[in-house]
């Protein structure tokens, strides 16, 4: 009897590790939940990111699970999303906020709650992110503002056309369009609105400018493609030459560079593949050691302008790139493919 008790207790050892071990096996086997919380996605840019982030080798092969969550442009909306992750623990969140401020305090509360969050594209205030991949956008506005007192001549009158009111992209090149503007004492800024990265709604204000100011306006600073798109229809609309009112933009997207090839604005390229990717892989770096190495071809294309390291930089800095007639196939082919 002795020796059956024994015989017993040892099968249900053997059987409690076989459950361990299947156990352990099939947690291993699991694709990481990986959540995107983006601001919105009516506009080309954000379309094209999370279109990036699906090609990730990982999601391809199973291996990651990615949901992306629509913030319908309201930061209420996302607060509630990280909520909604945290509840269901996903196992990362890569975050593209809708507003500077108000995307702090959900960041905070994942972290808490042992979730990494990596930032693309778009910051949050402090230094509260685990990691951050995007492009600096004080440099971007630089860059078109430049370009707009290259094309008038560094005087006349302008408008502006912004991004959401508090979110960084907008905080950020605002702050270098200012700058490249002060050094300028014969360019007057007419007028300056948020656009809220819509074409739509960048036409409408533009269209009302015209008629505010006709015959006033030399040039236009849009801060992203769809406003500066939206302007170039407004003005083409009005019966006037585009080539007199000068439009620039930021962001590289498809109809954006079809319209630099026609003379019809600049704009500078932003690159969503690698803000995309290059946070998932940093996320994975992150849940997976040191023996996780980067999958996305990003990483190779910017060896030498954003290199991988260890994958544990607090940001990594995506370049910008001026597209110009002479380029503009090229990243055609790159935004297309």
């Amino acid at each position: 009897m002795e020796t059956i008790m024994i015989s017993l207790k040892k099968l249900a050892v053997l059987c409690g590790l076989g459950l361990t071990l299947s156990l352990s096996v099939h947690a291993q086997d699991r694709p990481l939940r990986i959540g995107a919380a983006v601001y919105g996605l009516k506009g080309e840019f954000m379309q094209m990111w999370s279109n990036h982030l699906k090609a990730h080798p990982a999601v391809k092969d199973g291996s990651v699970q990615i949901t992306i969550f629509d913030g319908n442009y309201d930061a209420l909306t996302q607060s509630n999303q990280f909520d909604t992750m945290i509840t269901q623990k996903y196992d990362a969140i890569i975050f593209v906020p809708i507003d500077l401020k108000a995307g702090a305090a959900p960041v905070q509360k994942a972290i808490k709650a042992g979730i990494p969050v990596i930032g693309s594209n778009a910051r949050v205030l402090g230094d509260v992110l685990t990691s951050y991949v995007g492009n600096d956008d004080v440099v971007a506005g630089r860059m078109e503002a430049e370009a707009l007192m290259k094309a008038i001549g560094g005087k006349g009158n302008i408008v502006m056309i912004e991004g959401p009111i508090g979110q960084s992209a907008q905080i950020e090149r605002a702050k270098g369009n200012d700058e490249i503007l002060s050094k300028y004492k014969d360019v007057k800024v007419l007028a300056r609105k948020t656009g809220n990265w819509s074409r739509a709604e960048s036409m409408s204000l533009m269209e009302n400018w015209l008629t505010a100011y006709p015959g006033k306006i030399n040039g236009v600073i849009a801060q992203n493609d769809d406003e500066a798109l939206g302007a170039v229809q407004a003005i083409k609309s009005k019966g006037i030459d585009i080539k007199t009112i000068p439009v620039v933009g930021v962001d590289g997207i498809a109809a954006a560079i079809q319209a630099v090839k026609r003379g019809e604005m600049t704009t500078n390229f932003q690159d969503a593949q690698a803000q995309a990717q290059g946070a998932l892989d940093v996320a994975l770096r992150t849940l997976k050691g040191t023996s996780y190495q980067p999958r996305s071809p990003i990483w190779r294309e910017y060896i030498d302008t954003m290199p991988w390291g260890d994958g544990t930089a607090k940001s990594y800095s995506v370049p910008w790139t001026a597209i110009v007639p002479a380029n503009a196939d090229a990243f055609l082919k790159k935004v297309k493919k």
